[in-house]
């Protein structure tokens, strides 16, 4: 008899060990059921998901899957976060954002868990000079200000630092950002003729007198914001915070004073564990470059919930999209996260959309102890190898930028737009086929919602880079349906036959409604075709109905009216059938040309 040690969980310690061959095995014998012939290596492969960037996601990773040492939290190269304690001491840094200058609002959210204010002012904000009124009340030398001005940002600096003076908060006590970003305002708007001079003087001013303050701010948002991919807004941010390394040192900063006056923002998306491996991955780069430029050290990161996975139907559920980013962000080690509120697509938010933005740190912090651990995700087989992958990917899309002649040249030229735009195409096709669901807009929308109103936000600064939004393609076509119901009263319909009993037709009837409503044409599915009010139809039913009864149903309903007959099912060849929706066709094309027969412009 073999005495086992007792390490108290040795139930299962008589059984042998699977290996990672038996496991293949048993994965090619389901995929062998639904007709794929795999084995080995193929059989794994067969269940990876191709992510952008050329990265793939597989199935099961192990400590096979080697990835470099991440060091340790606060050493060198900072995979697993800037600082030696990360965010235990408190959590993360609450910063809310603030378009409108609106006092109330400010002073709701310090005094509920926000920590640091980011105020966007100038174009795209609230007017420099009601700074002072919007702070009214604000204990400037507890809460941080972080600044979004653009061009206007030495005016509403020197305003700030006047309001530090005034009100008698010493330099050595001021905490933000000046915010200054030329290259993140040339993509916003296009223009290139943002002197640096002045911005070279911030920094200057800060590193000399103000050591809570920094001056600059590497934004990456509007790459992310124009549909570029992480590898690419890693690249970006590492181009331009290079460039702002070059421009501050050659006006006689040190590199050590220069590096000390960045911060990076990231977007943080739904995709948690591509967040988490994008902010890791990021303090990784940096490291490099700071290596590389003599002056070693970590990366400041302010994270954002994305604008672009915000949806504009069914705004609601942008609460659990922002939940699933912060979450990410704070197992990713960002030191400050901004959850914008879940009517941020729809224009200013009320109270109501502020209350949950930043209550949603707070339950991670408090609640969930998210901040407990500084790197929850360390160690993770999956995520150290997607941080490795990531980190690479990343630093070739820097050394391309750098071929073109740096970041400013690479904007100047169009090349960083046409590469953005290249990805965001590829990522629409995805949308468009449903393989990238948009939960309330191209999966299980509500035709009868009520719409979400809010008074229109100050415009952001355009002319450079666009901004995109998961939804558009989408909410352009329920925008069309929107139009006709106000001039009509009614919205397009389309009849759904359903042919057989319930446990034939079911599932495809739900695949079609879904498909439909997606464009805002309404599913009728109760009476007669001719009852209906539609002028197309679909079939709704198993292949095995469809071979007895669709030729027949077909024939019948273009009898009784129906100009169009789709079929829910792969292609076939169904006499009478003018088209087919199936899983993974192109909805957004397929509801476009319904609209366009239907007359709904």
């Amino acid at each position: 008899m073999t005495v086992l040690p007792d390490d108290g969980l040795s139930l299962a310690a008589e059984f042998p060990d699977a290996t990672h061959e038996q496991w293949q095995r048993l994965v090619a014998g389901v995929l062998r059921k639904s007709g794929k012939e795999v084995s080995d290596d193929a059989a794994e492969d067969a269940l990876s998901t191709t992510l952008e960037d050329g990265l793939r996601a597989r199935p099961l990773y192990s400590a096979l899957d080697s990835a470099p040492d991440p060091g340790l939290p606060g050493f060198a190269p900072f995979t697993r976060g800037g600082r030696a304690e990360g965010n235990t001491l408190g959590g993360w840094d609450v910063r809310q954002r603030h378009t409108a200058a609106d006092n109330g609002a400010v002073l709701a959210d310090l005094e509920n868990g926000v920590a640091s204010l980011w105020l966007s002012v100038g174009a795209g904000g609230f007017p420099v000079s009601s700074l002072g009124p919007v702070l009214d009340g604000v204990y400037l030398d507890l809460a941080p200000v972080v600044l979004e001005a653009g061009r206007e940002v030495e005016f509403a600096a020197r305003e700030l630092l006047r309001l530090y003076e005034e009100r008698g908060v010493a330099r050595d006590v001021a905490r933000g950002n000046l915010g200054a970003d030329p290259l993140g305002h040339e993509a916003r708007t296009g223009d290139d003729g943002f002197d640096f001079a002045p911005v070279a003087a911030l920094a200057r001013l800060c590193a000399e007198e103000y050591p809570g303050l920094r001056a600059l701010t590497v934004d990456a948002l509007p790459y992310h914001e124009a549909g570029g991919s992480a590898a690419q807004e890693l690249g970006a941010s590492l181009a331009t915070g290079v460039a702002y390394l070059r421009e501050l040192t050659g006006a006689g900063l040190s590199v050590e004073q220069a590096a000390a006056q960045l911060e990076f923002r990231y977007a943080a998306t739904a995709d948690q564990f591509l967040t988490i491996a994008k902010l890791r991955a990021a303090r990784r780069l940096w490291a490099r470059v700071a290596e590389v430029c003599g002056a070693p050290g970590g990366q400041v990161q302010h994270a954002v919930t994305s604008p672009v996975m915000m949806s504009r139907r069914d705004p609601w559920v942008n609460m659990l999209r922002a939940t699933v980013a912060t979450l990410a962000a704070g197992v990713g080690g960002a030191e400050s996260v901004t959850v914008l509120p879940f009517d941020h697509a729809l224009g200013l938010p009320d109270a109501f959309a502020r209350r949950i933005a930043r209550n949603t740190s707070t339950i991670l912090v408090e609640e969930s102890h998210l901040a407990r651990v500084i790197d929850p995700a360390g160690g993770s087989w999956y995520v150290e190898r997607l941080t490795d992958e990531l980190a690479h990917a990343g630093w070739e899309f820097f050394q391309r930028i750098e071929r073109e002649g740096g970041q400013a040249a690479a904007l100047r030229s169009g090349w960083v737009g046409e590469e953005l735009a290249a990805t965001w195409a590829a990522r629409s096709a995805k949308l468009a086929k449903r393989r990238e669901p948009v939960t309330g807009v191209s999966e299980f929308p509500h035709l009868a919602e009520r719409l979400v109103a809010r008074e229109p936000a100050p415009e952001p600064p355009s002319g450079g880079l666009p901004r995109v939004r998961r939804d558009e393609a989408y909410e352009n076509l329920r925008a069309r349906s929107d139009a006709h119901l106000a001039a009509t009263g009614t919205r397009p319909r389309i009849f759904l036959a359903a042919l057989g009993p319930a446990a034939a037709h079911t599932a495809r009837l739900t695949f079609a409604s879904n498909l439909f409503q997606a464009g805002g044409i309404e599913p009728v599915t109760d009476g007669t075709f001719e009852d209906s009010g539609a002028t197309e139809a679909c079939l709704c039913s198993s292949d095995a109905l469809y071979e007895e009864r669709a030729a027949e149903v077909t024939a019948s309903l273009k009898s009784a009216g129906a100009a169009q007959v789709f079929l829910a099912g792969r292609p076939g060849q169904y006499s009478g059938v003018d088209a087919y929706v199936f899983a993974g066709c192109d909805a957004v094309a397929v509801l476009s040309a319904t609209l366009d027969r239907m007359g709904v412009s």
